[in-house]
């Protein structure tokens, strides 16, 4: 029911220790303390790494912490393509002029909730796919916001056809804003509005799949 880019999980303290990211901030000239450029807007690498360890502290309270942290390696590369693709799909959805409100998000969440047993339940699932608990209503806002892009573009997500024309619409949306990633990072790629080699967070997951 909700699958993102790969499984994660977390042991111990010890482990999470280990395994967190040390992101020191970017040595080049173009992109000073920046992981990356989106719009002109910066998104440092003091932002990244913040994000990265809620994950990995909420991993680490978890009893599969060991495995969910095993799992998730390049945790601040998928975070990094998140953060990027959030500000694209923004933009997006402002030019659609597609708007979400708390109380929409709200409603989609008691009914995920509902059908996974519980605020516990739902909050674990997320967390084994890098979402830690204080993001779960990002999420939710994304997909609705996605759905209201989609639908703005009459592209029924649920079919390849629908995937492509967002697909296409969002990689416009892309290309206009600049996207510059700082190289330890990676490099951007317009067409996929992905980050390198990271796996599409958007387009193939169903992980927050609207509930009718």
């Amino acid at each position: 029911m909700f699958r993102r880019r790969t499984a994660l999980s977390v042991s111990a303290t010890a482990a999470l220790l280990g395994a967190a990211p040390l992101l020191a901030a970017c040595g080049s000239d173009a992109h000073p303390g920046a992981a990356a450029l989106v719009d002109g807007k910066r998104i440092t690498v003091s932002q990244l790494q913040a994000k990265v360890k809620d994950v990995r502290a909420a991993q680490a309270r978890s009893p599969q912490g060991g495995q969910l942290i095993m799992n998730t390696g390049r945790l601040s590369l998928a975070t990094l393509n998140g953060m990027i693709f959030d500000e694209v799909l923004a933009r997006g959805a402002r030019d659609a002029k597609v708007t979400v409100t708390r109380g929409d998000v709200q409603r989609w969440r008691a009914r995920a909730e509902q059908q996974a047993g519980g605020a516990a339940r739902l909050k674990s699932m997320w967390l084994q796919q890098g979402v830690a608990p204080d993001e779960i209503d990002a999420m939710v806002r994304n997909q609705l916001l996605l759905d209201g892009v989609a639908q703005h573009l009459g592209a029924d997500r649920g079919k390849p056809q629908g995937q492509q024309k967002l697909a296409r619409s969002l990689a416009k949306t892309s290309r206009s804003m600049g996207i510059d990633v700082n190289p330890r990072f990676g490099k951007w790629d317009d067409q996929q509005v992905i980050l390198g080699e990271t796996k599409d967070p958007w387009i193939t997951r169903e992980s927050v799949k609207q509930q009718a």
